[in-house]
């Protein structure tokens, strides 16, 4: 008699800008898992952010369909907090007439990019279900998303990265003269402006003179209330590395130089170009450097992904100078679109062994959470309620 099979959540969509990348991602996760020891959960939140599974989310058409919450099979659910449910809330809300059930998860794959799902929200909602749960855990989903909190993770560990400095939307509109002058004093053109928290190079602008840096900084507010800006490193190229891990045990992949058409890789370079989304983009792989760089990025990668404290997979984004031998770390994405597959294709893993992996990760992350002692008891409370709350000592 066969074991049963492991129950995984793939949660896609999310509030995010990046919901269409999410989606993509969901549905090349659920075609590669095992059949034979992975049941696939479909989990999708929707642009306003309301949860629904069932078995017409499994084919990506349908996203197409205005009306897909409408088809048959598609029910309402909802992930609950409760450690007695460990899983999901199908039908929450039932009526008279009918019923909620809830359907017991193993595993959640959040394949949710940016906000409301990359960011550690969604993370602290598995953390309080304790459910296993593949990627970073709750501080390095956050510090991975927020670009300036990275780079000050990275800076204090001692890795390289470019200059730089943020504005305050609030600040930006009540002085937008005074924040230009300080920015020029600071960089030279051409500058990069960002959004501190979006992935998939959405409302990244690169400014080469005074307009285009204050219509960017506009741009970029009207998604972050925080913007970062820094120099952009000219004459260089892009290289990217994977990496998968958690403990003591982390393993960088081979390394990509990505192949953009404008000064950056803008989102239709990453997604619009093909049918595979990062995958199908023009790319070198092995990239083009020589092996003393490339063994030093991938050191570089491993070691930045422990400054953030990160398990499971992260792509880890660099501007280079190979002839220079400078090479400084531009972003982290804890959540790659894809999951950086065609990478780790180049390090000999089919894509079931790259799910098969973070499955093995996730559930060891969980099983060393458990060791923690959470349960503290004291008196405190039955001498409070014989002194009365104003009888209990308080510290300050």
């Amino acid at each position: 008699m066969s074991s049963r099979r492991s129950a995984v959540a793939v949660l896609f969509g999310g509030r995010s800008v990046e919901h269409d990348v999410s989606i993509v991602t969901g549905q090349q996760i659920m075609a590669a898992f095992p059949a034979d020891r992975y049941e696939t959960v479909p989990v999708y939140i929707t642009r306003d952010g309301r949860w629904v599974t069932g078995a017409p989310l499994r084919h990506l058409n349908n996203f197409r369909d205005d009306a897909l919450l409408e088809k048959p099979g598609i029910e309402a659910c909802l992930l609950s907090p409760d450690t007695r449910h460990h899983g999901l809330l199908i039908n929450p809300l039932a009526g008279r007439f009918s019923r909620s059930r809830v359907q017991r998860i193993d595993v959640v794959f959040p394949a949710l990019h940016g906000s409301h799902g990359e960011d550690g929200s969604l993370q602290g909602l598995l953390e309080l279900a304790d459910i296993p749960y593949i990627g970073c855990a709750t501080l390095g989903s956050a510090l991975g998303n927020d670009k300036i909190m990275t780079k000050l993770a990275l800076r204090q560990a001692g890795l390289p990265v470019l200059d730089d400095m943020w504005v305050a939307r609030e600040a930006w509109a009540a002085a937008p003269d005074a924040i230009v002058a300080q920015i020029r004093d600071r960089f030279d053109f051409p500058i990069f402006i960002k959004p501190a928290c979006l992935g998939s190079s959405i409302g990244i602008g690169r400014a080469s003179d005074e307009a285009l840096l204050r219509a960017s900084i506009d741009v970029a507010a009207s998604f972050d209330r925080r913007i970062l800006v820094e120099p952009a490193l000219t004459d260089s190229v892009e290289i990217n590395c994977a990496v998968m891990g958690y403990g003591d045990e982390y393993e960088a992949s081979p390394l990509e130089q990505p192949l953009g058409w404008d000064d950056f890789l803008s989102y239709d370079d990453k997604y619009m170009r093909g049918a595979e989304g990062m995958k199908s983009a023009d790319r070198i792989i092995p990239a083009p450097i020589d092996d003393e760089l490339a063994a030093r990025i991938q050191a570089l990668s491993i070691a930045a992904f422990q400054a953030v404290d990160g398990r499971g997979i992260a792509r880890i984004d660099y501007l280079a100078r190979p002839q220079a031998g400078e090479v400084y770390l531009n972003e982290i994405n804890t959540m790659p679109g894809s999951l950086a597959f065609y990478l780790w294709h180049e390090a000999g893993y089919s894509r079931a062994q790259v799910l098969e992996r973070l499955v093995q990760l996730g559930r060891a992350a969980h099983a060393d959470k458990r060791r923690n002692t959470y349960d503290y008891p004291t008196s405190l409370v039955s001498i409070a309620s014989q002194r009365g709350s104003k009888g209990v000592k308080r510290k300050g």
